[in-house]
């Protein structure tokens, strides 16, 4: 059959296409399906990440740091900047030529990787006897097509999670994706949610000029990170970059009118607010996208909160199907996607070719996280208030940028660097970071724990002098109470 194949891939996000890049590059013949649209219309492969999440929003990002530091950064250093102004238009053109790029970058990796690309919704049918295949129909324009293939991955992602309080329109009321295509700046805006995406978003509006308020249900600022850290990161982004925070909060309504958005809140100490402003950015997380799939019909066994039900290697409860990124448990990260597509792809191939069915693991403790807002916050492993809870002895050695030589000729001292490490066997349990470029830093503090490394080790380790990684190289000193430059 033309239509049969070793693997097919639902979704071509950074889970779903590196999958199908690493089961073709095993020698298995594969198929990625995937419905995304850009604006224009056209398919345009790579996710929610390329597409509208985080290369468009770095870009942004970028732009909208070279703005802040053309403004409020350059005259320290003697460079006098008049005349300033921001070109929107030109500065999302930019973002958009990037995010063509790398769409059509993958694109060609498929052809060079012999990766069949079908554009089109795929939906689960049913397993035929015959062949030990999935069928699967794929949906398109009004027209349908099928394909078999013996072993599925499901990497469909996520969507924006929806409040009814605040739903959006498209003009005044925005997702992350017409946060991202905004092509003048708003006087005032307000983002519902103080997580990644709120964060990163309001960094990019706040920078260019935008008075940015930020309304978070949760009480506490960025509770999945070390509480130290998050303090310092809520002082510096609330200090240096301006922007306002207010958690504890519940949204009762919004409304819209030609002047803009009116939000009406209950604030943390049970206060009704109001809040009138021009555009609205509604991000308050993602949920799995299952929708279409087929689960019900195929008894695909998903949990109480959507997710696909999977097991340590990604296998479904059905027999050759697998679940990657989003759409199963774990962070929503693009690298945790991939990291599983990579594993799962082996895992396939393993079984094909008559070797054991343990190959390809993916460890969720050693994922690190990296908000792109400046300072910079990153982190891996347990948080100390994580180590409390579970009743684990540990030490803690710190160090603050404002004492790292490369930091001071930056001009970016803010923030530190954390290391938790057994109190016994000294093996690091934690890294936590804020401050400039930790996003780069922080895949050293993977390694190290990926390798079981104690405190003592990163600590033996020359660091470049000046460089920014003489500040974990302290941390690790100073878990020993031996940290030289402070």
């Amino acid at each position: 059959m033309d239509n049969l194949f070793d693997v097919a891939v639902i979704g071509a996000g950074p889970g779903g296409y590196v999958a199908a890049i690493r089961c073709a590059q095993l020698g298995l013949n594969t198929v990625c399906i995937d419905d995304w649209k850009n604006g224009q219309g056209k398919p345009s492969l790579g996710g929610t990440c390329l597409n509208v999440g985080c290369i468009p929003s770095k870009a942004l990002l970028e732009s909208s740091e070279n703005f802040e530091r053309a403004g409020h950064k350059f005259a320290e250093h003697g460079i006098r900047v008049a005349g300033l102004s921001v070109d929107v238009p030109a500065m999302i053109a930019r973002k958009d030529k990037i995010v063509k790029a790398f769409t059509g970058g993958i694109g060609m990796l498929f052809k060079k990787n012999k990766v069949t690309a079908i554009h089109g919704r795929g939906t689960l049918q049913k397993r035929a006897d015959k062949d030990d295949s999935w069928e699967i129909r794929v949906s398109a324009e009004g027209k349908a097509q099928s394909v078999c293939a013996r072993h599925i991955i499901i990497a469909t992602g996520s969507t924006p999670r929806v409040l009814k309080s605040a739903p959006v329109d498209g003009m005044n009321v925005l997702d992350n994706a017409g946060a991202l295509a905004l092509q003048q700046i708003p006087g005032k805006l307000a983002i519902i949610g103080a997580g990644v995406i709120g964060l990163e978003l309001g960094s990019v509006w706040r920078r260019l000029g935008a008075e940015v308020t930020l309304l978070e249900a949760q009480a506490d600022f960025l509770p999945a990170a070390d509480e130290q850290v998050a303090k310092e990161a809520y002082k510096a982004l609330t200090r240096d970059t301006g922007l306002v925070i207010h958690t504890g909060v519940e949204i009762s309504s919004t409304r819209t009118d030609e002047q803009g958005v009116e939000i009406e809140y209950v604030d943390r100490d049970r206060n009704a607010q109001k809040l009138k402003v021009d555009k609205l950015i509604v991000a308050v997380g993602r949920v799995p996208n299952t929708t279409g799939l087929g689960a019900e019909e195929t008894g695909l066994k998903c949990d109480e909160r959507g997710y696909i039900s999977v097991d340590e290697f990604c296998q479904t409860n059905l027999p050759d199907v697998y679940a990657i990124g989003d759409v199963v448990r774990g962070p929503m990260l693009a690298h945790k996607a991939s990291e599983e597509g990579v594993a799962v792809a082996e895992r396939i191939a393993s079984i094909r070719q008559g070797g054991a069915d343990s190959a390809g693991h993916v460890d969720l403790g050693m994922m690190p996280w990296v908000i792109y807002t400046a300072p910079e916050i990153a982190w891996v492993g347990k948080t100390e208030q994580a180590l409390k809870a579970e009743g684990i002895t540990y030490k803690t050695g710190q160090f603050p940028f404002m004492a790292n030589g490369r930091a001071r000729a930056l001009g970016e001292t803010a923030g530190f660097v954390k290391v938790l490490a057994d109190a016994e066997t000294d093996r690091i349990l934690g890294v936590h970071m804020v401050g400039p470029y930790v996003s780069e830093m922080i895949a050293e503090a993977v390694v190290a724990m990926e390798f079981s490394a104690s405190s003592e080790d990163l600590a033996r380790i020359v660091h470049a002098h000046p460089s920014l990684s003489e500040s974990l190289h302290e941390a690790a000193l100073d878990a020993d109470k031996r940290a030289i430059h402070i």
